[in-house]
C-alpha cells in the first residue's frame, strides 16, 4: 500500500457498510422471529392436514435461512468494523508522522520519502545542504544500529529527524499493507454457497469464519468494553446497556457462548446468542456422526443352524470398541438438541408462547435453560430444577413438564402473563446409587441458580416486581434447599415434588415468606423415603427431616399421581395445584390436613 492510498482511505466508509450489514442482520432476525412466533404459530393453532404440514416445513426452512443470514451478516458487520479499526489506527500513525515532520521543518513527499532542510550541528560554522531520505519498516537490530550510526555521523542534524519520520511512515505503510493482506481473504470468505439450503456444513463454516474474524480482529475485540469479570447480574446488565449497538453486535458475533451465559442480560439477547451456539453445536455433532460408519448388526445367526441361537458379530465388536462410546454420546446430545428445537416448533400449540433459550452448552453432561414466554415481562415466573439423571440428552421431558405447567398457570393467572423456565444449569448426579446420595452436586450448583434468579430481576423490563416460584423435582429440591441455605433465595414461593430432602429441617429456613413452601409426595414415590436417610435437615427436634414430614412445616398439597415422575401429568390435581401456586393463587389450594400434633405454629 502506498502513501496516497492510505491518505485516501476512509474508515468511515467501511463503518457505514458495517452498519448496513448490521441493519440487515437485524431485519433477518426480525423476519425469523415473525415466522417462528407469529406465522408458523398461527398455522399450528388453527390448521391441520398435509398442506399445513408442508407449509410448516417450508416456513421452517425459510426461518433457517433468515437465521443464517442474521448470523453471517452480523459477522460481516463485525469484520468490517474490525478492518476499519485496524486501518484507522494505522492512518492515525501516518498522519501523526506527517504532522510531526511538518512541524520540524521537514516535508513528506508523495512516495513517502522525507525531505529535510539545510542545517548544521552545534559548533559548526558551515551549513550542510538538505536532502531526501526514504525510510524502512521494522529493521533488524543490526540495520537499526547502522542507521543510528549514520545519523550520528551525518553533519546535518535534520537528516536524523527526517530519517525517523520516514521510518514512521514506512512502518505505517507496512502495517496498512499487512492489515489489507490479512483482511482481504477473511472478508472474501464471508459468503454463502449458491443454494437455498442451510446445511450443517454451512453452520460449521460459520464457526470457522467466526474463529477467523476473532483472530484477525483481536485488536478490535480487545478495544471493546469487556464484561465485568465475575460480575453480578446487575453489573452484567449495566455493562450490556452501556454498550453501543455496534459493540453489542460485535460481542454477539464473536462471543456468543459468553453472552448467552451471562445472567442479567435481556432474555431476547441471551436467546439470540444461545441459538447461534445451538446451531453450531448441532452442526458439529451431525458432521461428526456422519463420519462414523454405520453400526453393524450386533448379532449373527448361529452358523450351524441347528438351533435358533445367535452369536455376537465380530464386526460389531470392532465397531463398538472404536466408535461405540462416542457414537452413544453424540446420539444422546443430538437427542437433547432435537428436543429443544421441537419446543421451538411447538410455539402456538394450545396457546403455548414463544420459547427463549436462556442457556445452552453441549459440553460434559450439557446445559439447557428454556423459557416458555418472556420472563423479562412476565407477571409470574417459575424456575424449575430437574433432578438425578438429568442431562442435555433427557431435557425433552423436563421441557414438556414446564410447557404443561405454563398452560395451567396461564389459565389460573387471571389475565396475568406467565413464564415457566426449565433450568438445567448444573451438573446433576447421573447415577441414583453412586451419585445422588452426595450433596456436592447441589452445593456446587446452588450459586448458579441464585445468580440466575437474581438475573431475572436485573433483566426485567416491565414495571413492578414479578411473582416468582422456585420449583424442584427430586434432587432438584436438594439444590433449591442448598440455594436457600447458601444465600438469599430470590423467590416468593417454593414448590417441592418428590423431595429426598432439602438440607434444612424447617420450611422457615427456605428463605421465603411463612406459609409459602409447598410440597408434593405421590403414592408409590420411594424417593422421599430414601431421602429420610440422606438429604434431609436435622436439628434438636430429631433425625433427618424431609419436606414430606409434618415436622418440616410445608404446605402439603394433594397429589393424585403415582410414582416419582408424574407430578406434571396433564389433567391432574397435582399439576393444577402447582399452577395455582405459580399464578399467585396458593390460597386456593386445598391442603392435606395436618395432624394436630404437628399443626402450624408448634
Amino acid at each position: 500500500m502506498d502513501l496516497a492510498t492510505l491518505k485516501a482511505f476512509k474508515p468511515s466508509e467501511y463503518e457505514e457498510a458495517a452498519d448496513g450489514f448490521r441493519a440487515t442482520a437485524d431485519m433477518a432476525g426480525t423476519a425469523k422471529d415473525t415466522i417462528d412466533n407469529q406465522i408458523s404459530a398461527g398455522i399450528r393453532n388453527k390448521l391441520e392436514g398435509e398442506a399445513a404440514t408442508n407449509a410448516q416445513q417450508a416456513l421452517k426452512d425459510l426461518s433457517q435461512n433468515f437465521h443464517y443470514t442474521q448470523t453471517e451478516c452480523g459477522l460481516v458487520s463485525t469484520a468490517l468494523n474490525a478492518f476499519a479499526f485496524d486501518m484507522a489506527v494505522v492512518k492515525q500513525k501516518m498522519e501523526a508522522a506527517i504532522d510531526d515532520a511538518g512541524a520540524d521543518g521537514c516535508t513528506v513527499n508523495p512516495d513517502g520519502s522525507v525531505s529535510y532542510p539545510a542545517g548544521k550541528k552545534p559548533g559548526e560554522e558551515k551549513l550542510t545542504d538538505g536532502g531526501t531520505v526514504s525510510g524502512s519498516a521494522g529493521g533488524s537490530p543490526t540495520s537499526d544500529a547502522l542507521e543510528w550510526q549514520a545519523v550520528n555521523i551525518h553533519p546535518n542534524p535534520n537528516y536524523g529527524k527526517a530519517m525517523a519520520y520516514a521510518n514512521r511512515i514506512a512502518d505505517a505503510l507496512k502495517e496498512a499493507t499487512d492489515a489489507d493482506t490479512k483482511w482481504a481473504p477473511k472478508l472474501s470468505s464471508l459468503k454463502a454457497d449458491d443454494d437455498l439450503t442451510v446445511s450443517h456444513s454451512d453452520w460449521a463454516d460459520v464457526q470457522s469464519d467466526t474463529g477467523g474474524v476473532r483472530e484477525a480482529g483481536r485488536s478490535y475485540s480487545d478495544s471493546l468494553p469487556e464484561a465485568p469479570k465475575g460480575g453480578s447480574p446487575k453489573e452484567n446488565a449495566a455493562w450490556w446497556k452501556g454498550l453501543s449497538p455496534e459493540e453489542q453486535s460485535a460481542h454477539l458475533a464473536l462471543n456468543a457462548s459468553s453472552v448467552g451465559a451471562l445472567d442479567g442480560l435481556p432474555a431476547e439477547t441471551r436467546d439470540e446468542a444461545n441459538r447461534m451456539v445451538l446451531a453450531r453445536s448441532r452442526a458439529n455433532v451431525e458432521l461428526e456422526l456422519a463420519k462414523i460408519p454405520p453400526e453393524p448388526a450386533k448379532y449373527s445367526p448361529n452358523p450351524n443352524g441347528s438351533y435358533p441361537a445367535v452369536i455376537q458379530n465380530d464386526s460389531w465388536s470392532k465397531w463398538n470398541e472404536k466408535y461405540g462410546e462416542r457414537h452413544a454420546e453424540l446420539t444422546k446430545t443430538r437427542g437433547g438438541m432435537n428436543s429443544i428445537e421441537e419446543r421451538f416448533d411447538k410455539t402456538g400449540e394450545e396457546g403455548l408462547p414463544e420459547a427463549y433459550l436462556l442457556g445452552f452448552s453441549a459440553e460434559g453432561t450439557g446445559r439447557a435453560i428454556v423459557a416458555n414466554g418472556n420472563p423479562d415481562t412476565a407477571d409470574h415466573q417459575a424456575v424449575y430444577v430437574p433432578g438425578t439423571t438429568s442431562n442435555l440428552g433427557s431435557i425433552g421431558g423436563d421441557i414438556g413438564r414446564m410447557a404443561n405447567l405454563w398452560r395451567v398457570a396461564n389459565d389460573e393467572a387471571d389475565g396475568g402473563t406467565v413464564s415457566t423456565i426449565t433450568w438445567l444449569g448444573y451438573d446433576a448426579p447421573q447415577n441414583i446409587v453412586k451419585d445422588s446420595p452426595f450433596s456436592h452436586y447441589a452445593d456446587d450448583g446452588a450459586p448458579a441458580y441464585n445468580r440466575f434468579l437474581d438475573g431475572l430481576d436485573a433483566s426485567r423490563t416491565a414495571e413492578g416486581d414479578p411473582h416468582r416460584t422456585a420449583i424442584g423435582h427430586s434432587y432438584g429440591t436438594t439444590l433449591i434447599g442448598s440455594a436457600a441455605r447458601q444465600g438469599e433465595l430470590n423467590a416468593d414461593d417454593v414448590v417441592l415434588a418428590g423431595s429426598p430432602g432439602v438440607q434444612v429441617s424447617k420450611a422457615e429456613q427456605m428463605d421465603v415468606p411463612a406459609g409459602h413452601v409447598w410440597n408434593q409426595e405421590a403414592d408409590g414415590d420411594v424417593v422421599p423415603d430414601v431421602g429420610r436417610y440422606g438429604h434431609g435437615g436435622t436439628d434438636w427436634d430429631g433425625a433427618w427431616v424431609i419436606p414430606s414430614a409434618p415436622l418440616f412445616g410445608a404446605n402439603q398439597m394433594p397429589t393424585d399421581t403415582e410414582g416419582h415422575s408424574d407430578y406434571w401429568k396433564e389433567g391432574t390435581d397435582s399439576l393444577r395445584n402447582q399452577g395455582l401456586v405459580v399464578a399467585g393463587r396458593g390460597e386456593d389450594v386445598e391442603l392435606k390436613p395436618v395432624p394436630p400434633a404437628y399443626s402450624r405454629g408448634r
